[in-house]
């Protein structure tokens, strides 16, 4: 059975009680927190800054997923990982080079990954696997939490699946987007390994009972 990771997304969190918010959600069962970092400019929304993240790294001990929707991304990324990012993934519209970018990453001492969104071709990934420890497949147009599920990002989890298989690396297969108790099985089953939730998770009062339905669902695959 492969090791099925919950990432909720403080996207969606109490941003007035954002340490409380992490600390419940990791004690209800979490494995990494998903920081969404949103620029007014690659994406049509602003959200928070390498500060939060160094606000909120001494409230866990889990790791910290930062996903850059920012344009252009290598200025900012030492400062994420400053701030204790353990996991930096970026699209690759955001970067000139993006062997430079992945490298500087892991220069920093943090995984690194690629972000596609739904209409983003897979191409980028032709020579640049030995460079990657995460793919994050967008399940909804970045920008805004609490959107729907869209269908065609299960073929997508497939074919980055069998890309994954056939390279031999231990690279993860991470999920973002509409993902919830209802249908965190079917991206499960394309071939998905991490999932990341927000309103499913923080828009819920028992983040406990959101999670073990989660697992509960990811045991049954």
């Amino acid at each position: 059975m492969p090791n099925y990771r919950i990432a909720p997304s403080i996207l969606s969190a109490d941003f007035a009680r954002l340490g409380e918010e992490v600390r419940n959600v990791v004690a209800a069962g979490a494995d990494i927190i998903h920081f969404d970092v949103m620029d007014n400019h690659y994406v049509p929304n602003l959200t928070v800054g390498p500060l939060v993240c160094q606000a909120i790294r001494p409230h866990v001990d889990v790791p910290i997923d930062v996903h850059l929707m920012v344009k252009p991304v290598d200025r900012i990324i030492p400062d994420f990982a400053k701030a204790g990012a353990n996991i930096i993934t970026f699209h690759p519209e955001a970067s000139e080079h993006l062997d430079r970018s992945l490298q500087l990453i892991r220069d920093q001492g943090c995984k690194a990954g690629l972000v596609f969104n739904p209409g983003t071709p897979l191409h980028y990934l032709d020579h640049v696997m030995d460079k990657l420890d995460i793919i994050l497949i967008m399940s909804v147009n970045p920008g805004f939490g609490g959107q729907s599920f869209i269908p065609h990002a299960l073929n997508k989890i497939a074919a980055v699946r069998r890309l994954i298989d056939e390279s031999g690396r231990d690279i993860m297969l991470e999920v973002d987007g509409g993902i919830k108790v209802e249908n965190i099985a079917e991206a499960a089953r394309a071939g998905a390994d991490t999932f990341v939730a927000g309103s499913a998770i923080f828009g819920k009062a028992d983040y406990k009972a959101v999670i073990d339905a989660m697992r509960g669902e990811l045991a049954a695959v």
